[in-house]
């Protein structure tokens, strides 16, 4: 396998800024793509280690582009999280006011995090999607658009000039990015982990939804990320992608992704990790009966009382 690195480029991206705070990104050869779906397709034609690629961020949820590229296709791990805090700059080229500014552009994620900004200063301007912020920036370097939202940092790389900087419409805005490789075994648990997971119901009944997010109640796990994606076999079809908190070397994990796999249609498993969020070791205490040691000891109450030992 190439010791390489695919990532949302070009070069310039949040992405890219994200993945050189990773210690191992200093060893790989960083390749940018100009999409989501093209560098997990790198991965998954074994042209590159791994893709490095946004998931999620704190103002409008799940990334769905990502999202629907882990769900279809041949199946993919996720083995690190990043958090990075967002703000963006507007670019523009040299010389470039306010008043000239008709068109913006950058990455559809980010027009939910300055919309307000946009209707308060560019109430005219039309936006255009880009594949990404810095995919922005080059646009309006060609002359494509008058404006593109990405990082402050991308402007040398382009040729351009921040006309206005920290721009956000939620304080501490963050976008959460995963490094994504070929299926192997999981990481130890660092004490601190998330276990994601993409599930299909049998059928649609009432309390459906209720049955599977049941398997982690039960259990006492708690859910950082529910999100629904159409699975395009018709309107109300959906599948659910979940991040839990744990490892699936954790009992309590292990016995929830047992239940599901016994009352889904389909579970891809889609890796667990550590969490970016806190420290290894600083997950929250587990609810009364829900320790692996308690698990065990249960289980060994079940198998006392089948051999008349009780």
């Amino acid at each position: 396998m190439p010791a390489s690195y695919a990532y949302l480029g070009p070069e310039g991206t949040f992405t890219e800024v994200a993945l050189r705070t990773l210690p191992e990104a200093a060893t790989r050869e960083l390749i940018p793509y100009v999409s989501v779906q093209s560098a997990l397709d790198a991965v998954r034609a074994g042209e590159a280690e791994a893709a490095f690629v946004p998931i999620e961020n704190s103002v409008e949820g799940g990334i769905t582009t990502t999202l629907d590229e882990l769900v279809a296709g041949e199946p993919l791990m996720i083995y690190r999280e990043v958090l990075l805090s967002i703000t963006f700059a507007l670019l523009v080229r040299p010389g470039t006011r306010l008043t000239d500014i008709k068109t913006v552009s950058a990455h559809p994620a980010a027009q939910p995090q300055v919309r307000n900004w946009l209707r308060a200063n560019l109430p005219e301007a039309t936006w255009e999607s880009a594949a990404s912020n810095a995919d922005a920036a080059r646009l309006v370097q060609e002359g494509r658009y008058d404006a593109a939202f990405a990082g402050e940092f991308t402007a040398a790389r382009y040729g351009l000039e921040a006309l206005e900087t920290g721009l956000h419409d939620a304080e501490n805005a963050q976008t959460r990015f995963v490094l994504v490789g070929r299926p192997a075994r999981p990481a130890a648990p660092s004490g601190a982990d998330k276990t994601s997971v993409v599930l299909w119901q049998r059928d649609d009944h009432p309390g459906a939804l209720r049955d599977l997010l049941g398997e982690f109640a039960s259990r006492g796990i708690n859910l950082m990320l529910l999100q629904s994606r159409p699975t395009g076999a018709g309107i109300g079809n959906y599948c659910f992608c979940i991040d839990a908190e744990g490892h699936i070397a954790d009992r309590r994990v292990a016995e929830a992704l047992m239940g599901l796999r016994r009352i889904c249609l389909q579970v891809r498993f889609l890796g667990s990790y550590p969490r970016a969020d806190i420290a290894p070791g600083g997950a929250r205490p587990t609810l009364p009966g829900t320790s692996d040691e308690e698990f065990m000891a249960a289980a060994d109450w079940v198998a006392r009382c089948q051999d008349g030992r009780f």
